[in-house]
């Protein structure tokens, strides 16, 4: 058999996490500008082909120089996609893949881009065998399909995270680069065949032959534990053969050195590591970060699709108001109802929250990255806000969709201390980002006034960097710095549409019906529009119709104290203040201490009213207490301690203060016209006339009132508890002690206190 020759050709370079090459890529050339990689040598056989090669290879050097020298001030940016590929693979994997890959190859040259296709091999969460299984014509179709003519436009890029066995193995190496974690494992490549038939052998040859990264005899000791790999040197390099083609190879070269590699009856496998050093893959990547650092994408625009499976069984969950324990626990047990009973395998996570709760935010982000995104795929949707640490639940989802206008970061409902910030960023840098192929410095920087995030520009591509994230690309020194985008002392935060910009956010709609026609999913009876009785509280809970509850509340308490007995007005009252801290407490702001402060402010002002006549302590006190209660009911803290709070305590106060000068102009109102009304006459106290007024205000100026105390009289108007009377045939101004005496009921003077008449009603007239 012969031996497998490397080519000399050069081959495309990936730096380690550091950004150093290795011994191996040392030896191995230069990238090309975006080229297909590729390792090894070529023998030539007579010197006048090497030289003409070599003319060549230096006139096609020359040629890229100066192509690139032309292009230097517009290169093609690399945008990357994302194709997770759920093992073991079945003859549904490649139909599913194959519109959403071409379909990204268009989109990039529609953009005048570089396409490069990250292929994640992964193997389910409950899988314990690697992913084996995959039938070896599945996979060829596979194969074929990465490695055929249609994805020449596109640089294919297999990663694979963790170990896979079984022939999962040949699409990985039909790619064009290989990246693996240093952990993982590749192969044996058949474990799920008994007998190993030319017909496979044949299989693993072609495919291997395609890339040339991987020799022909590694692909086939994968495949095959029954072959003995050897690793030889010669006088051109390392090359690897079978006992049987060695023979072949020492009449060609100069064999030195022979070792052996994996023995007969050894499995086939290699770390990634080990990969590495042989040279058989591309480079090491220990997550999604460093994948887009090798293939030089900036982490923002390596894009998962999340439509791969084209139909979803799709469910919405809201999280809603102000992050608290028990809701984000409600939130959870919601999620997981849905994917063990609906089988759901799309969430969205409709997100409309200024936080309050960072522990609890971890907790629900934590949760929502420990799900299977092979599984379950998660998009929050922002209508209004996610601010301060209800954006790290938006962050921790696959994508994120928002409003034009609706806002992610900055500061909200909670007020982070130093722990809690340095907490939340070993979050984003080490989980979030990590697995959800984002940059970390413009999140982290919205929770971190003191981190300073700047644009870069490198090969045609942006990105957002701090320094220490800089410092850990592959070339740090290769990228341009441009303009700083975050505000010294200030957290960060970015609208809709400025979002989209700085790659935190895929897309933005106008509302929930294109977020659904986005995804496809117009149709699903599942993911339903809000419910009518979200849209009641949310109505209810806007500053308009909190002032205009206050005001109908608080006019017809009014009334209710001027016409006892009547009960409509108490009814409105009672139903007004009812739904204005009942939309409060469902919007998660008002609790039982507003309700109970409500209570205890108008119990003390009855309590003035009716029980002790005067304005003292309990009028001030109940007074005080309603107007906290209301302002309380507004927001979710006592004192503002940011920017964000100062604002919504400022709203809290123009809403009662707006229905305070509402309830005055209206009562005002009433006292002027309403009395003149037909009807309403009778339920108002009719004032008297401008004569009448004078006469009386004239006659207790110069009268003494002592001489009526023990007389007796009857009420001409309602005493509430102040009214008129009529006593020794004088119209006087009365007060009771607080109880209610009805029109022509028999009174009685009990004492006088200056112009103060005091009487109580009397059982008998008299």
């Amino acid at each position: 058999m012969a031996a497998i020759r490397r080519p000399l050709w050069p081959r495309a370079e990936f730096r380690g996490l550091a950004g150093r090459r290795d011994e191996e890529a040392a030896r191995g050339g230069a990238f090309l500008g975006g080229a297909v990689p590729i390792t090894g040598r070529i023998e030539f056989w007579s010197v006048g082909a090497n030289l003409l090669i070599l003319a060549v290879l230096s006139l096609a050097s020359a040629t890229i120089g100066h192509a690139e020298a032309a292009e230097s001030d517009g290169v093609k940016p690399r945008v990357g996609r994302l194709f997770r590929v759920a093992l073991p693979i079945t003859g549904r994997t490649t139909e599913r893949l194959r519109q959403p890959v071409l379909k990204a190859i268009e989109q990039a040259q529609a953009e005048k881009a570089q396409p490069v296709l990250i292929f994640e091999f992964s193997v389910p969460k409950e899988q314990s065998d690697y992913g084996v299984g995959s039938k070896i014509g599945n996979a060829y179709d596979l194969a074929d399909f990465i490695s055929g003519g249609s994805l020449n436009a596109a640089t294919t890029v297999a990663y694979v995270p963790q170990t896979i066995r079984g022939h999962a193995v040949l699409a990985v190496l039909a790619c064009d680069v290989i990246l693996m974690a240093p952990e993982a494992e590749l192969g044996p490549a058949g474990v799920d065949e008994p007998n190993i038939t030319e017909s496979i052998r044949a299989t693993y040859r072609e495919i291997a032959n395609r890339r040339k990264h991987v020799p022909v005899e590694v692909a086939l000791k994968l495949l095959d534990p029954a072959r003995e790999l050897l690793e030889v040197e010669t006088d051109v390099g390392t090359e690897y053969t079978t006992p049987e083609g060695l023979t072949e190879l020492a009449k060609r070269r100069a064999v030195g050195k022979k070792t052996v590699l994996l023995a007969a009856g050894q499995p086939g496998r290699f770390s990634g590591t080990e990969a590495r050093r042989k040279g058989f893959i591309s480079g090491l990547a220990s997550d999604r970060i460093e994948v887009a650092r090798a293939v030089e994408v900036a982490p923002e625009m390596v894009k998962e699709d999340v439509a791969l499976d084209g139909v979803f069984h799709a469910v919405r969950v809201d999280v809603k108001g102000p992050i608290r324990a028990d809701a984000v626990t409600k939130v959870q047990g919601v999620i997981q109802d849905a994917i063990a009973r609906q089988n759901a395998d799309f969430l969205c996570l409709r997100i409309e929250s200024a936080g309050g709760s960072p522990a609890d935010s971890i907790r629900l982000a934590s949760y929502l990255l420990d799900l299977d995104s092979s599984k379950v795929r998660t998009v929050a949707y922002i209508p209004k806000e996610a601010r301060c640490d209800a954006a790290l639940i938006a962050l921790a989802c696959d994508q994120i969709v928002m409003h034009p206008r609706a806002v992610l970061g900055g500061e909200g409902d909670a007020v982070l201390s130093p722990e809690d910030i340095q907490q939340i960023r070993t979050v984003i840098r080490d989980e979030i980002a990590a697995r959800k192929t984002r940059s970390w410095s413009l999140p982290a920087a919205m929770f971190d006034p003191k981190l300073t995030v700047t644009r870069y520009t490198h090969k045609g591509q942006s990105a957002f960097f701090s320094a220490e994230e800089l410092a850990a690309q592959a070339q740090p020194d290769q990228w341009t710095p441009g303009e700083t985008v975050t505000t010294p002392g200030k957290v960060f935060f970015a609208k809709g549409t400025d979002a989209v910009t700085y790659r935190l956010a895929s897309h933005v709609v106008e509302d929930f019906g294109q977020f659904k026609e986005l995804y496809g999913l117009e149709n699903d009876p599942s993911l339903l529009e809000p419910r009518w009785l979200d849209a009641v509280v949310e109505a209810l809970a806007s500053p308009g119709a909190a002032v205009l509850l206050l005001i109908l509340g608080g006019v017809a308490l009014y009334v209710e104290l001027h016409t006892p007995g009547v009960g409509i007005a108490a009814f409105v009252a009672l139903l007004c203040f009812a739904l204005f801290f009942w939309s409060r407490f469902l919007g998660g702001t008002a609790g039982w201490l507003q309700v109970i402060l409500f209570v205890a402010g108008v119990s003390c002002l009855a309590l003035e009213l009716f029980v002790l006549p005067g304005f003292g302590i309990f009028g001030l006190g109940g007074g005080a207490m309603i107007l906290a209660s209301l302002v309380l009911a507004s927001q979710t803290f006592f004192l503002p301690r940011n920017a964000y709070q100062m604002a919504e305590f400022q709203n809290s106060l123009l809403i009662v203060a707006s229905a305070l000068v509402g309830i005055v102009v209206i009562i005002a109102t009433i006292n002027r016209w309403l009395p003149r009304a037909p009807i309403l006459s009778q339920m108002v106290l009719q004032p008297p006339s401008e004569e009448e007024a004078a006469a009386i205000s004239e006659s207790e100026a110069l009268t003494h009132f002592e001489s009526l105390v023990g007389m007796s009289g009857y009420a001409t108007t309602p005493l509430v508890p102040a009214g008129k009377a009529m006593i020794a045939d004088q119209l006087l101004d009365v007060l009771t002690h607080g109880e209610f005496v009805a029109p022509g009921s028999p009174v009685v003077v009990e004492a006088v206190h200056g112009n103060r008449i005091i009487v109580r009603e009397s059982k008998a007239q008299g």
